[in-house]
């Protein structure tokens, strides 16, 4: 049987131990940085520092028998993307119920429990993030039963 063989073509033809390399455009533009997308990125273009987030989201957090300063001291310790969510909770709370205490009142009409006492106490002991997704889920139950 014979070999194929395959004829070179082009600049490969004339000489085929030499390379040939494909020429580099020359950048003359410094291309812009393009900002980060992860959550330190995020957390300094907004807030630029921790501290100053924290500062801003301590007061609504803090629950009835807690003190502020304790509260600042575990959310050092937090990471930039718990604190960006919690960011978010809290925003999103005051934009739709206003405060902590009006989030709770709501969520006990929607559930019909306003005369129990124990049940309002409770609720008032639970993290804002946790009673933000209370109310959600009672807001789609009700939605769902019409």
């Amino acid at each position: 049987m014979a070999k194929k063989t395959t004829i070179p073509s082009g600049p490969e033809a004339a000489d085929p131990k030499k390379k040939t390399t494909k020429a580099k455009p020359e950048v003359t533009e410094t291309k812009a940085a393009k900002p980060g997308r992860g959550p330190l990125a995020r957390m300094k273009a907004v807030y630029g520092t921790k501290d100053k987030l924290i500062d801003k989201i301590a007061g609504s957090l803090v629950t009835d028998g807690e003190d502020e300063g304790a509260l600042k001291s575990r959310l050092l310790k937090a990471s930039n993307q718990q604190l960006l969510k919690l960011v978010n909770v809290v925003e999103a709370v005051k934009k739709s119920y206003g405060g902590r205490d009006k989030l709770v009142a709501s969520l006990v009409k929607a559930l019909n429990r306003a005369k129990d006492q124990q049940y309002v106490a409770k609720l008032t002991s639970f993290s804002l993030p946790r009673l933000y997704e209370l109310a959600r889920a009672a807001e789609r139950r009700a939605k769902a039963a019409k």
